[in-house]
């Protein structure tokens, strides 16, 4: 075999291993988004434990490639995201009240997945908060063009942050179980 044929098969190998992360990803993101765990006040989605856990495993190139295609997946209209179709599909739904959550995931699987990068756990778990802040930086004042700006909090945040906490705890958690070089075969 040819050193070029052994290039193009080790390429070719690389692209697909990277291709099916990807959809193992956006598989986990759609499953995380669609579960509703019992909470109150409101029902509590497993949406952050998804998207933190692929930031803290793939790293941040990997991490937002597949938030990304998530995006993209649900734009076309696939039923993705957390409350659809019930809720409207596609465009419709990604500029809706909860849109600015999912342009804030996007942004926080590149900042959660580049402050993990060769952490300990408690770097990992202080870069998942520094994500989920991103997130919330990003959805509240999107939020705030549907309901009245002293809504944002009680609505937007407060009913949602302690789902978010205990998302993050987990996967610290995991995290601390996993050995890290097996991180390392994927964060690059």
């Amino acid at each position: 075999m040819s050193q070029t044929a052994a290039i193009t098969r080790l390429g070719l190998r690389t692209i697909t291993r990277t291709a099916a992360t990807i959809l193992l990803g956006v598989a986990l993101i759609t499953l995380c988004a669609k579960l509703r765990v019992p909470a109150w006040p409101v029902p509590m989605t497993l949406h952050t434990l998804a998207v933190m856990a692929i930031a803290v495993a793939l790293g941040p190139r990997l991490a937002t490639m597949t938030f990304f295609t998530y995006l993209t997946a649900g734009a076309a209209g696939l039923p993705v995201f957390s409350g659809t179709p019930e809720r409207g599909i596609g465009l419709a739904y990604m500029v809706g009240p909860t849109g600015g959550y999912l342009l804030g995931y996007l942004a926080a699987s590149w900042v959660t997945g580049k402050l993990a990068r060769n952490r300990s756990i408690i770097g990992k778990t202080l870069a998942m908060i520094g994500g989920l802040g991103v997130t919330y930086a990003v959805g509240l004042p999107w939020l705030g063009i549907y309901i009245p700006a002293d809504q944002i909090v009680p609505l937007g945040f407060t009913p949602f942050i302690l789902g978010d906490l205990i998302n993050i705890a987990m996967v610290a958690f995991g995290a601390a179980l996993i050995p890290g070089h097996l991180f390392e075969k994927f964060a690059r």
